[in-house]
């Protein structure tokens, strides 16, 4: 087996609470972007579940076979664990992360609150998904990373150093398709964090999101921060408002 890009580990923690949080990270990511939030849930007492998602935390080769149904199917698995030994589950995710909590949410109407930071919501237009198969189809299977979106230059994600395009069609057709429908019959509330400068998600998708969401909705702008806003300079806030929020509908 390939060995893991440090940090990337999948982490748990047993609480003191009868709540619990799953925990997601991006597309080409690791859990090693979300572990703030995850240690920030588990300073607060809640049973903390963030798996390390099929084909990431390796080698981009090793993500190449993946698609949406693994990366979902991994979150539901994991999201199934955990609400078997606890009373209530929230669930945080960002960028791809945040698509899978919201999937997450259209089928399990029982999670007491959704935690998106700057999720991917929308398909894209006809035009590009052809542009994306016409590459795919003309031997072009890789193109540049998209991670490491960060303001704060101290700080770095240990995301991989290109994109899959197989396995990015994927999420964009198999995932973010089918759901973008489904936002409107959801009504568990959402904690909605938005990067206004983010070069990886256009900001536009959270307000498709805001727009369309059938429950209540927070929104709290991260104004000083990139798409990786959670190893950003709002991470604190991030971190914060995060805890409030699955302290209040888990209450």
């Amino acid at each position: 087996m390939t060995a893991l890009i440090p940090g990337a580990e999948p982490w748990s923690h047993l609480g003191s609470s009868s709540h619990g949080a799953l925990v997601l990270h991006g597309f080409t990511g690791n859990p090693g972007s979300m572990r703030g939030v995850a240690e920030a849930l588990a300073a607060a007492g809640y049973h903390v579940e963030m798996p390390l998602l099929p084909g990431h935390g390796t080698t981009v080769e090793e993500m190449m076979p993946t698609r949406w149904a693994d990366w979902a199917g991994a979150a539901e698995a994991t999201y199934q664990a955990l609400a078997a030994r606890v009373d209530k589950v929230v669930v945080v995710g960002l960028s791809m992360g945040g698509a899978l909590t919201l999937r997450l949410g259209a089928d399990h109407p029982e999670v007491a609150g959704l935690v998106c930071i700057n999720p991917a919501t929308q398909p894209q237009a006809p035009e590009v998904v052809a542009m994306l198969q016409g590459m795919i189809d003309g031997g072009t299977h890789l193109i540049p990373a998209i991670g490491s979106d960060i303001a704060d230059p101290a700080a770095h994600e240990s995301a991989y150093e290109a994109t899959p395009l197989a396995p990015l069609l994927s999420l964009v057709n198999d995932g973010l398709a089918p759901l973008a429908s489904e936002y409107g019959r959801m009504h568990q509330p959402l904690l909605l964090l938005s990067s206004p400068q983010d070069h990886v998600v256009e900001p536009v998708q959270g307000d498709f999101l805001a727009a369309n969401y059938g429950g209540p909705v927070q929104r709290i702008l991260l104004e000083r921060s990139y798409h990786v806003a959670t190893q950003d300079y709002d991470k604190e806030l991030i971190f914060e408002s995060t805890v409030a929020f699955a302290h209040r509908v888990t209450a």
